[in-house]
Parts: structure tokens; C-alpha cells; sequence
């Protein structure tokens, strides 16, 4: 009779093949053996033990397992990703609006930009800068374009932007993170630039659109510097980022400093919102 390892054994009485773990056989009934083999015990002594790994594979495994989780996370669905975008709808069409009422009131686009402005002073004529005391041109500035076909491009990159990474924002953190953002970003970056120059010019909302923009690509940035896993489109956010800086080398009424200002804010914005999910892994 075979060992307990053999597929099957061989009656001698009938000469059929049957398992080795039974004591009769199933064709004729002849008594194979006195009782049946014992089965190796899983975690027994028999069983194969794993070998033990290094400090190399079992970082390894814990990179693999950080990744994963912050794959899951990744899929996992936030309560804004089935609500309308409000807030991004609402900066676009503010945009748009002002954009055809500066048009039609050519003189309301003086009243809201931040720029250099002519005085007569002791009968002198000259130009001063600043908010001259209009605190609501730093909310403002950022909904209002120049006129021309230039202005009319960087309008359109600019909303686009908005619109685009403020929904991509939105879905992810909800509308008060947007819209204080975006806001809060334009002010910044026109209160630095109107403190740098003397005769500052603000005008057009490249450094909300940048904030949006670093803010949603922040996570992304964070997992390709620890070589994980993320969705985003780095490429096209690194391509509007760059259409963005270089738009006041064309139009001198869009400030890079503020719209660098404003780059950097969303950046830090977008690290301290993605934190609590990276703690968490």
C-alpha cells in the first residue's frame, strides 16, 4: 500500500484505485486498513512555517500598505461629490457679469481694478497708486478685466482655471473652502503687490484661479514626492500653472506678484486640508 502523500492506493482485492484517506473500499468492501491517516495540522509542527524577513521586506510591506490605504482613500466618495458645485457656479457667473457690464459702463471698470490713478495736486498732474482708501477694489479686482483682445484672452484662461479646479475643489471640500479661498487669495496677493510697488496694478483673478489650482494639486504633489499612488492630472494642472505665471509678462495689468502670492496660499491651504487623511494612514 502506498504512503499517505500518494494521490490514491490500490485495493488488492479488486485492484481499484480509491483515496488513501479511507479504511474500506467503496467497490468491494475490502478492509484497507485499520483506521485512516491523520491530516497535517495547519499551524502543527508539520506545517510550513514562513520564513523570517528582514527589516527591508517588512518596510516594504508597510510602504505597500500606506499606498494602498491612500489608494482606497482616493476612491472613496466625498458628500460633495453628488452636490452642484454652487460656489464655482457662482464665481464664474460674477466673472461673466462683470465682464459685460464693464463693456456696456466702461467707466465701472476705473471703480473696481486696483491701478495707478491721476491726481491734480497744487496745479500739478501725476499719478498715484494704492486702494486710495477703497478697501472693496481687493474683492473686486479680481472679477474685472481690461479691455482689449489681450484682456479678453486672459479672461477667459482665468475663468476657465476658476471654473475647472473650483469644482475639482469643491467636490472634494465643499463650497466655503472655495469661495474663501479664492477671496482670500485674491486680497492677499493684491495687499503684497500694493506694498512691494508704488504704483501697483491688480487686475483679473490669476491669483485666485492659482490658489484653486495648488490647492487641488496639493495631495497629488505630496503622493508623487512619496512615490504613491493619485488620480489627478499633474500635467494639466502643471500646464494651466505655467499659462497662468506667464500671462502678466503679456498683460502687464495682471500682477505675477499677486498671482504668485496667491499660488503659494492655495499651496499651503491644500497640505493643511490633506494632512488629517495622511495622519490617518
Amino acid at each position: 500500500m502506498s504512503s499517505g502523500a500518494d494521490l490514491f492506493v490500490v485495493c488488492k482485492q479488486c485492484g481499484s484505485e480509491v483515496s488513501p484517506y479511507i479504511t474500506e473500499c467503496p467497490y468491494c468492501g475490502h478492509r484497507l486498513r485499520r483506521r485512516a491517516p491523520k491530516l497535517p495540522r495547519v499551524h502543527g509542527p508539520g506545517a510550513a512555517t514562513e520564513p523570517r524577513r528582514g527589516l527591508g521586506s517588512l518596510l516594504g510591506r508597510r510602504a505597500r500598505r500606506r499606498s494602498a490605504a491612500r489608494a482606497s482613500r482616493s476612491r472613496e466618495s466625498s458628500r460633495w461629490e453628488t452636490v452642484r458645485p454652487n460656489a464655482t457656479i457662482a464665481l464664474v457667473f460674477a466673472s461673466c457679469a462683470v465682464w459685460v457690464a464693464t463693456r456696456a459702463e466702461p467707466e465701472l471698470l476705473g471703480h473696481m481694478i486696483i491701478g495707478p490713478e491721476l491726481a491734480v495736486r497744487g496745479g500739478s498732474v501725476f499719478l498715484v497708486g494704492g486702494l486710495h482708501g477703497d478697501w472693496w477694489r481687493l474683492f473686486t479686482a479680481q472679477f474685472a478685466y481690461s479691455e482689449g483682445g489681450g484682456g479678453g484672452v486672459y479672461a477667459f484662461v482665468a475663468i476657465l482655471a476658476t471654473g475647472l479646479f473650483g469644482w475639482l475643489l469643491e467636490r472634494r471640500h465643499g463650497p466655503a473652502v472655495v469661495l474663501a479661498l479664492f477671496l482670500g487669495a485674491g486680497a492677499t496677493g493684491a495687499l503684497v503687490a500694493d506694498a512691494v510697488y508704488t504704483l501697483p496694478f491688480v487686475v483679473g483673478a490669476n491669483a485666485g484661479a492659482l490658489a484653486l489650482l495648488a490647492a487641488w494639486a496639493a495631495p497629488d504633489l505630496l503622493a508623487l514626492r512619496d512615490a504613491s499612488h493619485y488620480e489627478g492630472d499633474l500635467l494639466g494642472a502643471g500646464a494651466f500653472a505655467a499659462l497662468l505665471l506667464a500671462i502678466p509678462f503679456v498683460r502687464p495689468e495682471a500682477s505675477w506678484l499677486a498671482g504668485l502670492t496667491g499660488g503659494v496660499l492655495g499651496l499651503l491651504v491644500g497640505v493643511g486640508l490633506d494632512r488629517p487623511r495622511r495622519s490617518s494612514s
